[in-house]
């Protein structure tokens, strides 16, 4: 039974205050992870473990980039032996980091590896299962026997650990939840987090508390609703474990920066999170700039303008149509339609182009519309913006048919051509009875602006104008608490105004922008708050990047698709075939096919799991051999490496989800 009372929704300390979840400490070697430590960023090598050379080598490369802890496979009992020798040339080097034993499948390895190394990381789905997704039904007495069979298989770790001073992660993973697990609770963040519970009360009754959790998965929306579960069902048993924090197989470039920064992102800013690893099918020094400019933005994060408290619930009410909102699953807020926005339709992106001092059809080609004169026609790309902001600026030639136009008020109605051309107004202009469009008006709000007295008329306002769409800012340190706070509001008085996540950004690095901007929106939309987004880069010149961006953060958070997906693992010593270089080339020939998912595995660890959440898998399962999935099930076994791209090309083309490029 839980010993502690809490909120039905409660997995963070506060919802509107930025405040760090107070965790146990966990020594591992020299660094502590939780407690009053610093949040640590930590990668994995992908060299062959039994190359002692080139793995020590890599590690140096990695704790030289800021690399805290280092992760290596241990996939045999020989290669657990070699990390003793590893470790070794290591410390020699003058490197103190602790060294991390990644555990599949072996057991064995595990018990070598946890007398040599400061930390074991093992997975609960196939510590002692061996997956074989087996549908069948467990009795009470069945599940019990199988979880005594754990216990026997497990604790025996669990005493070297503690006898040696080893730290332990138990990590879940989705794409590898044991049989037993899925046929009683199902593919869900219930079920991962009962997989880490099944091992973790194991050893608590062994009174081993250095762990370590982890809930990683490559689909963000499960990543972070599973996360929050685990702090959840621990905050009510009076727990308080470190979180180790990942998006598994995220992928790379700025895909797999978009991803990572969305789930990632939205568990650290609401104090979630210990230490974090990024994972991205990139060499692993790449990843810890990437993971350390996510963590340092919350260096400085306390004291930050208040926002209002929620009590209740943390959607206070009920939306329009009595729907019942969590944190633990997703559901989209109720909005009415306006035109293509809100309602049924996917979230819009909105271009910002107000600063641009003349705006000619070759302005649009960032955004995914391309004209071309000897056809006198745009071509309209699946990465396409719904609207552009123009401010001031006027067009004077014919727009393509799917793009809306936002003026600044006092223009828009000096504006002769009015067809598509819609009015943005403040709060004083839209409540002081300013001209309005007929069918869609553009209206700017911070949660100040919904404070108080006059902030209720204005809500009211919204609520009975069926043209209005609010475009929300926020100028508070701690922005993506102050908008939810502002979307808990509008359910609050039952307002389905449609809703466009703005926010602005200055001088600062393209990678920057990708993170700052995934982080900041990525945990609304996940949330299903949101009916568009719209970045505003004060920097100016990177319209392409932020294009690309505002696109990336809604199909990371599952909110709308425009491209191909990859899952795609970021490699490690078990990895049967260059990772980089073979997803680049089914990139190359498939990037055209938009909303396919295609999972790329280095071995079969997570494969068949995560095949699940792909539409087509490509898995490494010897040297030199691949195997190909639809889905979960094998369809193709020891297909050779050279042939296999091709193969898969023509297995999607026989399921029907093929396309040739246009042109």
């Amino acid at each position: 039974m839980p010993t502690t009372l809490i909120a039905p929704w409660q997995y963070c300390p506060s919802l509107t205050r930025y405040e760090r979840w107070k965790t146990r400490a966990v020594r591992i070697g020299e660094i502590g992870i939780g407690g009053d430590n610093p949040i640590r960023v930590q990668s994995m090598t992908t060299t062959d473990t039994m190359d002692t050379a080139g793995t020590v080598a890599q590690s140096i490369r990695m704790i030289e980039a800021g690399c805290e802890l280092v992760r290596i496979t241990a996939p045999s009992k020989k290669d657990a032996e070699n990390l003793a020798e590893i470790k070794k040339q290591i410390r020699a080097a003058g490197f103190s980091a602790p060294l991390v034993a990644d555990i599949h499948f072996t057991p064995n390895a595990a018990e070598v590896a946890a007398r040599i190394v400061e930390k074991v990381r093992v997975n609960p789905g196939n510590y002692a299962d061996k997956k074989k997704f087996d549908v069948r039904e467990y009795t009470d007495a069945e599940y019990a026997a199988e979880l005594e069979r754990i216990r026997e298989r497990f604790t025996p770790l669990v005493r070297i650990c503690k006898e040696h001073g080893t730290a332990m992660r138990i990590g879940t993973n989705h794409g590898s939840l044991s049989d037993r697990i899925l046929n009683r609770y199902g593919d869900t963040p219930e079920g991962m987090v009962e997989s880490a519970f099944e091992f973790l009360r194991i050893c608590r009754d062994e009174n081993y508390h250095e762990i370590v959790l982890s809930m990683k998965a490559s689909n963000v929306q499960v990543m972070v609703q599973a996360y929050r579960l685990l702090v959840h069902r621990m905050m009510s048993e009076g727990w308080d474990y470190p979180l180790h924090l990942g998006v598994t197989e995220a992928g790379d470039g700025e895909d797999g920066r978009v991803k990572s920064a969305a789930g990632i992102g939205a568990l650290l800013e609401d104090g979630i999170g210990d230490t974090v690893r990024v994972s991205l099918t990139e060499d692993p020094e790449f990843e810890i700039p990437v993971a350390r400019a996510l963590v340092d933005r919350y260096n400085d994060r306390k004291g930050h303008a208040p926002i209002p408290s929620v009590s209740g619930s943390p959607l206070p009410g009920r939306g329009v149509g009595g729907e019942e909102f969590s944190p633990f699953s997703y559901s989209r807020r109720h909005s009415r339609e306006v035109l293509n926005i809100g309602a049924r339709h996917v979230p819009v992106v909105m271009a910002d182009l107000s600063k641009r001092k003349e705006i000619t059809p070759a302005t649009l080609f960032a955004w995914g519309y391309r004209y071309s004169v000897p056809l006198d026609k745009w071509n309209i790309t699946d990465q396409a913006c719904d609207y552009a902001f123009i401010g001031k600026n006027t067009i004077d030639f014919e727009i393509p048919g799917t793009l809306g136009i936002i003026q600044e008020h006092a223009t828009w109605l000096g504006n002769t051509k009015k067809d598509r051309h819609y009015p943005f107004l403040n709060k004083e202009e839209y409540l002081g009875g300013a001209e309005r469009h007929p069918e869609f008006n553009l209206v700017y709000a911070t949660l100040p602006s919904l404070s108080g007295v006059e902030g209720m008329a204005f809500i009211a306002a919204l609520k009975a104008d069926p043209t209005a769409v609010l475009l929300i800012d926020t100028h508070n340190a701690h922005g993506m608490a102050e908008q939810r706070r502002l979307f808990f509001e509008l359910i609050a008085q039952e307002c389905p105004v449609p809703v466009i996540i703005g926010r602005s950004y200055g001088a600062i690095t393209n990678d920057t922008l990708v993170l700052h901007s995934s982080t900041d929106m990525g945990p609304l939309l996940i949330d299903g708050l949101g009916d568009g987004v719209f970045i505003a880069d004060e920097q100016g010149g990177r319209e392409d990047l932020v294009c690309r961006t505002d696109f990336g953060i809604l199909q990371a958070t599952r909110t709308r698709t425009s491209k191909t997906e990859y899952i795609s693992c970021p490699s490690c010593g078990r990895t049967l075939f260059d990772l980089q270089e073979t997803t680049a080339k089914i990139r190359a020939r498939t990037s055209h096919l938009k909303g396919v998912k295609i999972g790329i595995m280095g071995c079969i660890v997570n494969g068949p799991g995560e095949m699940a959440d792909a539409d087509f898998g490509y898995v490494g399962t010897g040297p030199g051999v691949i195997t190909l999935y639809r889905e979960k099930e094998v369809v193709k076994r020891n297909v050779p490496s050279e042939h296999a791209v091709d193969e898969l090309i023509g297995l999607i083309k026989e399921h029907g989800m093929w396309v040739d490029v246009e042109g």
